[in-house]
């Protein structure tokens, strides 16, 4: 991989991280419709851990929340009444939403792995991705507002965060999708959605770390990984300041549109290039 490579690949992560189109499907579409050639192992760590720009990138947004959730959450145990502030109950709701995509995370991991290798397979989720938005959209009634969240509804955008294991199914276009289903408001959802994010994307990169650190030679992918980080984390930073300001006057609908078309015309150059 090129310094070249990895900015460019930087931009994808850091734009289709937060947009509800499949970060990690882009991340293997791009370098198949380009003919970049990648070790599949290398090209799977550094997919994972350049999301770790994106991450920095939500930490940086949501700085203050984040402060007072892990205040209250603390000051909440020393209490022993770990649930009464909001600010707690919320940092509680979103462990709790994160631990079904840990646990399959790490039992699905070598199937996981396999479907970054078919760009055939990302196709095919991302057409899954844009009827799970296309349905959110058309089932989404009530506009609740976060701070009436519950365990329940914590539980289920974790379920469907799950989804987003497999390249092709879009992370925050699952969540924000389950969020929507539970009557959430749109931008809401999508902040709650990347809230989310932080404990998942911070688990599987210590896990490709791990993996990093048994590649030969793991040193020669540093210099890359530098600028696929910086890349995705200042336009992550770009890209949630949109979302949040598109989604309160706008539905998901453009976004299920996008990934018909790329799940289509990637499914139609597989049939011709393989």
């Amino acid at each position: 991989m090129t310094p070249f490579q990895a900015f460019v690949l930087g931009i994808v992560q850091g734009v289709t991280e937060f947009l509800p189109i499949s970060s990690s499907g882009h991340l293997v579409l791009v370098p198949w419709l380009l003919n970049w050639q990648f070790d599949p192992t290398t090209a799977f760590i550094f997919n994972i851990l350049i999301q770790w720009g994106t991450t920095l990138a939500v930490i940086l947004y949501f700085r203050r929340e984040l402060l007072s959730m892990f205040t209250a959450a603390l000051s909440g145990i020393l209490q022993r009444r770990p649930f009464d502030d909001p600010d707690a109950r919320l940092a509680w709701l979103i462990l709790l939403g994160s631990l079904p995509a840990a646990v399959l995370g790490l039992l699905l991991k070598p199937v996981v792995e396999k479907a970054f290798d078919s760009p055939l397979a990302v196709s095919l989720f991302l057409l899954v991705t844009a009827a799970i938005l296309f349905v959110s959209e058309r089932l989404h009634r009530a506009d609740k507002p976060m701070k009436e969240l519950n365990w329940v509804d914590s539980l289920w955008i974790g379920l469907a965060q799950t989804l987003a294991l497999f390249p092709g199914i879009s992370r925050s276009g699952s969540t924000i999708a389950g969020g929507l289903l539970r009557s959430l408001k749109r931008e809401d959802a999508a902040r709650f959605s990347f809230l989310l994010s932080i404990p998942a994307m911070l688990g599987a990169g210590f896990i490709a770390l791990l993996d990093l650190s048994a590649i030969p030679d793991p040193g020669s992918q540093l210099s890359n990984l530098f600028i696929g980080f910086t890349t995705s984390a200042l336009v992550g930073l770009a890209s949630i300041h949109w979302l949040l300001s598109y989604l309160r006057r706008h539905p998901l609908t453009v976004f299920a549109i996008y990934c018909t078309i790329v799940g289509v015309g990637g499914c139609i150059i597989y049939a011709f290039k393989g």
